[in-house]
């Protein structure tokens, strides 16, 4: 099984017709890779809080659908988490949050995982927000020291983070030497500062950077360097790209940990993935047969 921790929450997706109208969507980082995970096929969970309002019953719809595990989740009473993207002329998205008292930052360390886990995937505002944060991050170390297979996407919302520099320092420091991939955008790494040197010293044995229209590049602890070029397709938006690809090296990546990886394959596959949630709009990750060549 594949556990990934995070927000679920309801995009507010800007819509042409009528002007100004905004279309509610599930969304967050972590509820995307594990919808995506889900309909590639993997054994998946979700480890959340998610609000029993009406939009958190439509969140769980929606994972349930896709055959993702709830064991893992935690109900409350609090809103959900909503955040309202405004897409460029290239379809990416940047975001504001309505996130004050909401459900998944009141999220709390679960005694166990299942028995059968063998990967954990963790990312975006759940990183961020307390006291969740402190929660997801000890839940990261914790099953790090177990030995699973640890993937960091920390999808940087600027908008959320007050202090940057402490960010900074406890995403190097605290979070990365329990990560053993970081995946990250480009925009990420600018705003993280640093470089793919210091991010593999500090912990993780490989790094992956999406680099929008010019693809994936991994760099490794041994010293490889491997890129693949993007799929061409009509872009809608790149709303849940970059957890498709999240979802997409948990895939490859959680069937033999440890083993040798093929980091072209798993990239062209990732790449493949990415490009079908950007030809359409919102976050609708493709199902297994889509991908099939």
């Amino acid at each position: 099984m594949i556990v990934v921790g995070g927000e679920a929450l309801i995009d507010l997706v800007p819509v042409a017709r009528p002007p100004g109208a905004l279309l509610p969507r599930p969304g967050g980082g972590p509820y995307n890779t594990a919808l995506a995970l889900g309909r590639l096929g993997a054994e998946v969970a979700f480890c959340s809080r998610v609000s029993a309002d009406g939009f958190g019953e439509t969140l769980l719809a929606g994972l349930r659908a896709a055959g993702v595990d709830l064991s893992l989740v935690q109900r409350g009473p609090e809103p959900t988490t909503l955040a309202v993207p405004s897409l460029g002329p290239d379809g990416s998205a940047s975001y504001g949050f309505y996130a004050e008292g909401t459900a998944d930052r009141l999220f709390t360390l679960p005694p166990a995982l299942p028995p059968g886990a063998r990967a954990l995937g963790l990312g975006t505002c759940s990183l961020v927000l307390e006291p969740g944060a402190s929660a997801y991050e000890a839940l990261l170390r914790r099953e790090s020291r177990r030995g699973l297979l640890t993937l960091l996407d920390p999808n940087i919302r600027p908008a959320l983070i007050a202090d940057p520099a402490a960010y900074r320092a406890r995403f190097l420091s605290r979070l990365l030497p329990y990560a053993n991939v970081l995946k990250l955008s480009e925009e990420d790494a600018r705003w993280l500062g640093g470089g793919v040197r210091d991010w593999l010293a500090a912990g993780p044995s490989a790094v992956v950077l999406t680099r929008g229209g010019d693809g994936l590049t991994v760099w490794t602890r041994e010293g490889a360097e491997h890129s693949v070029a993007a799929r061409r397709v009509a872009v809608a938006d790149t709303i849940g790209a970059g957890d498709t690809v999240n979802a997409a090296l948990l895939h490859r990546l959680s069937a033999d940990p440890g083993g040798p990886v093929d980091w072209p394959e798993v990239l062209r596959h990732a790449a493949h993935a990415a490009a079908v949630t950007c030809s359409r709009a919102g976050a609708e990750p493709p199902y297994a047969a889509e991908l099939a060549d």
